[in-house]
């Protein structure tokens, strides 16, 4: 298990000129774009080191939007003015992850611009509106590189700040010692800052090491 991306939904500016304004602060170009037919959004991909990447995502006008937990997901965040919609952890088993969290993990695909596809399982975004400090999982499919493989970076994903309780994060992770706590046992070079929540428990900002030094989004 480790951290694989951030979710940022795109405001009243739009897609572009969101992964635009993100990629500059990060000194990173956007990348890989596409279309997600199952969720109704599509995205850009920022890609960060260490195989990791910011994910950058509006809604379309699409029925698909309405009934899929990530497009509605995508539509209340972007309609609050856009921002973090949270975190996703990659697992190598998802049975592992369905057993915790008790139910099946959905399919999910990408229509790059190419023409290629992009698939995988994900599991737990129904908790996004509710529970936006826990991550969901994502399993990608074998035989295709990793969304992050489109560019050369030299910044890094270094840290969150969540509005929630790392007892809360342990539990739905399973891990036996508390992110930012325990971290020799789970994501070391990634600190993890909690606050209380003063409403819905969600990532407030995150945090990037770039060529032009810290930059917190």
């Amino acid at each position: 298990m480790r951290v694989d991306h951030v979710v940022y939904a795109a405001g009243a500016e739009g897609l572009l000129p969101t992964a635009k304004r993100l990629g500059e602060a990060l000194g990173v170009e956007p990348g890989d774009s596409g279309v997600h037919p199952r969720f109704g959004t599509r995205n850009v991909v920022i890609p960060l080191a260490d195989r990791r990447f910011l994910e950058v995502v509006e809604v379309l006008d699409h029925p698909a939007s309405d009934k899929a937990p990530f497009g509605q997901a995508v539509r209340a965040r972007s309609e609050q003015g856009g921002g973090w919609l949270g975190w996703v952890v990659e697992v190598d088993d998802m049975s592992v992850a369905e057993k915790m969290v008790g139910r099946p993990a959905a399919p999910g695909n990408r229509h790059r611009p190419d023409g290629t596809e992009v698939t995988w399982r994900q599991l737990g975004v129904k908790g996004l509106m509710a529970d936006a400090q826990v991550p969901f999982f994502i399993e990608w499919d074998e035989d295709q590189p990793h969304p992050s493989q489109i560019g050369e970076t030299q910044s890094t994903l270094t840290g969150f700040k969540i509005a929630g309780s790392p007892d809360r994060i342990r539990e739905w992770l399973g891990l036996l010692g508390k992110p930012g706590v325990d971290r020799d046992e789970w994501e070391p070079g990634i600190d993890f800052d909690f606050v209380a929540p003063h409403g819905v428990p969600c990532v407030l900002a995150v945090t990037f090491d770039t060529p032009n030094g810290p930059v917190e989004i």
